[in-house]
């Protein structure tokens, strides 16, 4: 018998930049012919059904015009289509037009391109590197750092996936105005979410400024995007892999993911968030960790920002406890939280653990207590 030991130890430097700016096309192109990912030539050119005539199509004439083979690779625009069979079409349709490990993909759009293209970045060719330009607030929110990449299934959403960093991040605020209103809401979720789990002071500046989001002030806007990177950044530094403190961003997730799904993607993800976000602060206040006034405050800021915070009225109740157990956080079949302290902390059970075992029986409650929409979104 022999035995031999296959030493695989590494450090990767996987250290990115994230650009916020207005129109950052041509600092995208600028930046790949100044070496962003080498002597790379040929582009896969990843978008949906909206963004490709917004964006993605001025992009690829760009880079055709910088010399670069580019091609689009376009999927129907959709929570609902970031699915494994989504993530097949592109890859064969790269494979039909010659993509090899000699490309790099252009993730343009919200979250649900730059997961679906990450995660098609992450495999293809075992691993190619790939760009993120952010389109819309919640990508910039949410998407921008973490190196998270993922599809949903009928089952569960974002746990089929795996953790890819991309070369560049570009979040174009010009892009925002763009988006129906409906949209930015979604956005705003995310970033009230931030505030809630790290920054009072961000939280009361939300506040303070709600109306000038909506007006699109160059200022407010930028301090809001760079807020999100800040953020989640001192978060995902700390716990790349999701082992411990990384789960606090997944704050309102338990509910909204379940709400989201049940609603047949029905709901924004920002729109499910929120009413996720409701239900963990009317829990963290039965738990005795926030005030009622606390509780009221996030409620107030979520509906400030023309988000939901009720049930609507075709989610059914029972179903949506059921998919709180789809939850990533779930473990030996225990339904578990994160919850907030306050405003701007979470609760630390243990040294390291954010995230505490409650009993099914008290998550209904909460579910069955909370108002119905007065009009379903």
């Amino acid at each position: 018998m022999h035995n031999f030991h296959v030493s695989l130890k590494k450090v990767v430097d996987d250290s990115y930049e994230i650009e916020t700016g207005y129109a950052l096309e041509k600092s995208l192109v600028k930046d790949i012919q100044n070496g962003l990912v080498g002597d790379i030539r040929k582009f896969a050119i990843v978008t949906d059904s909206i963004v490709k005539e917004l964006y993605a199509e001025k992009i690829l004439h760009l880079m055709k015009q910088a010399g670069y083979q580019a091609d689009l690779f376009v999927f129907e625009a959709g929570e609902k289509n970031k699915t494994r069979k989504t993530k097949e079409a592109v890859e064969d349709a790269m494979l039909a037009s010659g993509y090899r490990r000699d490309c790099c993909i252009l993730a343009i759009g919200g979250g649900v391109v730059t997961d679906l293209a990450g995660f098609t970045a992450g495999t293809y060719g075992r691993g190619i590197p790939f760009i993120n330009y952010a389109t819309t607030l919640l990508a910039a929110a949410d998407a921008s750092v973490g190196g998270k990449t993922a599809v949903d299934t009928p089952l569960a959403t974002n746990l089929i996936g795996l953790f890819y960093q991309p070369k560049k991040v570009y979040i174009d605020i010009a892009a925002w105005r763009t988006l129906p209103r409906r949209q930015i809401a979604s956005g705003l979720a995310e970033t009230i979410k931030h505030a809630c789990l790290a920054d009072r002071d961000f939280f009361d500046y939300l506040t303070q400024h709600m109306d000038a989001i909506w007006t699109f002030d160059t200022a407010v806007c930028e301090h809001i995007a760079q807020e999100n990177c800040r953020i989640k950044y001192t978060v995902v530094m700390q716990d790349e892999r999701e082992n411990g403190l990384r789960e606090i961003l997944n704050l309102g997730h338990t509910v909204g993911r379940a709400i989201e799904t049940v609603s047949g993607y029905r709901l924004l993800h920002g729109e499910a968030l929120s009413i996720g976000l409701a239900a963990e602060v009317r829990l963290s206040h039965q738990l005795g960790h926030m005030t009622e006034a606390e509780q009221n405050a996030v409620i107030c800021l979520l509906e400030q920002a023309k988000l939901p915070t009720a049930i609507p009225s075709y989610i059914d109740r029972e179903e949506l406890v059921k998919k709180l157990y789809t939850d990533k956080k779930v473990r030996n079949g225990t339904l578990r939280f994160v919850i907030q302290k306050g405003i701007g902390q979470i609760v630390e059970y243990a040294d390291g653990v954010f995230a505490v075992p409650i009993e099914e029986a008290i998550a209904r409650a909460i579910i069955m207590d909370m108002p119905q929409a007065a009009q379903d979104l």
